[in-house]
């Protein structure tokens, strides 16, 4: 019997589902591939696999549109979205319905291979992601997505929108290294004309507004020439 991770790859380019699904099997997984959104609804029904990786651009039913049907239905299987959108306010809205994560194209299959590992590791089978959730909560921390408030311990903190953003997605990807670059992309978009020490700007705010110790943090840690790391315990909230 094949315990290795499961991953369904729905991707209408065939330069790419045939470079890639090969690539994944030599990483440890196993692979099913499906070349529309239709044909991809037909094989997570019929495979239930671990993961799904989901490109959006797509003929017959878009990778939006699979992963809106999917979590209307209260199916909760991991997804990474493959994107070539650059606005981080439409990535944003992708992860709000519902996916765990997303990974421009371009982009390098090592890159995505850290991610599935990343999204597999922090799944929660047949619960929503933590991306999913309205409201985030790691000890007195808690974070209002929708009225995007932030409070410590009752007390409602002054942040800049995009400190905000950066905490955001710190605490919907817990416990995992992000880069300074990765944070960028998030936060200002791909194309946005801002080097990586605007995040390192945000974070110390993040940090001043939280009265953390850089050198001791309850939250964020400081991982030396890589990026950031948010280690407190997320929990999602109703």
């Amino acid at each position: 019997m094949n315990s290795n991770p499961s991953i369904l790859l729905v991707d209408d380019e065939r330069a790419i589902t045939d470079n890639l699904a090969p690539f994944l099997s030599r990483s440890g997984f196993s692979v099913n591939v499906a070349s529309d959104g239709q044909e991809a609804l037909e094989k997570i029904a019929s495979l239930k696999p671990d993961l799904i990786i989901l490109d959006i651009l797509m003929p017959k039913l878009d990778g939006r549109e699979v992963l809106r049907r999917l979590r209307q239905a209260g199916n909760w299987t991991a997804i990474i979205l493959l994107t070539q959108v650059g606005e981080s306010t439409e990535r944003a809205m992708a992860l709000e319905e519902g996916a765990d994560d997303y990974l421009n194209k371009p982009f390098d299959p090592h890159e995505l291979v850290a991610r599935i590992r990343s999204v597999l590791r922090r799944a929660r089978p047949g619960q929503p992601p933590l991306a999913a959730a309205t409201r985030l909560a790691c000890g007195e921390l808690t974070l209002d997505r929708a009225s995007r408030r932030v409070r410590l311990a009752g007390r409602e903190l002054m942040l800049t929108p995009k400190s905000v953003m950066l905490l955001e997605y710190l605490m919907t990807h817990p416990d995992e290294l992000v880069s300074r670059e990765r944070l960028l992309d998030i936060v200002w978009g791909w194309d946005y004309p801002v080097g990586t020490r605007a995040v390192d700007t945000r974070i110390a705010e993040l940090r001043r507004a939280l009265e953390e110790d850089a050198a001791n943090p309850s939250y964020i840690e400081t991982i030396p020439g890589q990026g950031y790391r948010f280690i407190g315990k997320v929990e999602a909230q109703p």
